[in-house]
């Protein structure tokens, strides 16, 4: 069984679901540093305190992988001083803008129609797959920043769990993080202090009716089916892992060698 080396999660109150990949174990025995490597939800609701915190990480690099529908929904990251910014956004600011407005604002009856009967895990399962398929020069720019220069860096999209989630996935099976491992860490994205925080316009106990929520579930949660559904299409667009580095993202031995410097011990 993987077993994960033990770290002091922060009480961060802006900030959801942060997190240090740290002490992730390699298929060869070595595991991934602390202090190189971290993945959160956005910045934008950053505190004085949260702010300070991040400060004191040195981080080198941010990446947000918000489109700019999410910044305006959310506002623009915290500054931090002396950190690069990088948005690379991995959904185009267009696409799911009715659905996600039906998630916000939509009745029992809209949200049954879009989200029953597994439609709603299917949605995630799909937008995993054509992230993964259509999404390859952004997660080139990201290995190649990393294996450069780039950290520390901290990862985040909005709740912190599919977009960045992919892209430290990615990350992780370039320097040959074991996918078990992966996955545990992705899963963690469940844990109740670190969800992201359903908006639903209205306050009444209707907008957050149990049947509502439940609905809403396979959207908020970090499910091993979807991080899976991204490993298989990995396997069957470019055969494995190896093949999907070097013909998907242009990511050479010698590149993944200068990852595997910066970011195990």
């Amino acid at each position: 069984m993987t077993q994960q080396i033990p770290s002091t999660e922060p009480e961060l109150a802006g900030v959801r679901n942060f997190r240090d990949v740290g002490g992730l174990p390699t298929v060869d025995g070595r595991r991934v540093r602390h202090g190189v490597l971290f993945r959160s939800g956005h910045l934008a609701h950053a505190t004085a305190q949260d702010a300070d915190f991040l400060d004191s990480l040195g981080l080198h690099t941010i990446f947000d992988f918000r489109n700019a529908a999410d910044q305006k929904l959310e506002g623009p990251d915290v500054e931090l001083s002396g950190v690069r910014n990088v948005n690379l956004p991995l959904s185009d600011p267009a696409d799911g803008a009715e659905f996600w407005k039906m998630v916000r604002d939509g009745d029992l009856d809209q949200l049954r129609g879009i989200l029953a009967d597994g439609k709603g895990a299917n949605r995630m399962i799909a937008s995993y797959r054509s992230i993964i398929k259509e999404r390859t020069d952004e997660h080139s720019r990201v290995l190649h920043a990393l294996a450069e220069d780039s950290v520390p860096a901290l990862m985040h999209c909005a709740a912190g769990k599919d977009r960045a989630g992919l892209s430290i996935a990615v990350t992780l099976l370039a320097v040959g993080v074991e996918r078990e491992a992966i996955v545990a860490d992705y899963l963690e994205s469940n844990a109740k202090h670190r969800r992201y925080k359903v908006r639903r316009s209205g306050s009444d106990s209707a907008a957050y009716s149990p049947e509502i929520m439940e609905l809403l579930s396979p959207l908020f949660d970090a499910r091993a089916e979807y991080l899976t559904a991204a490993f298989e299409t990995i396997d069957e667009t470019w055969g494995g892992v190896d093949t999907y580095l070097e013909q998907g993202l242009g990511i050479t031995p010698e590149t993944r060698e200068r990852l595997r410097e910066r970011l195990l011990d």
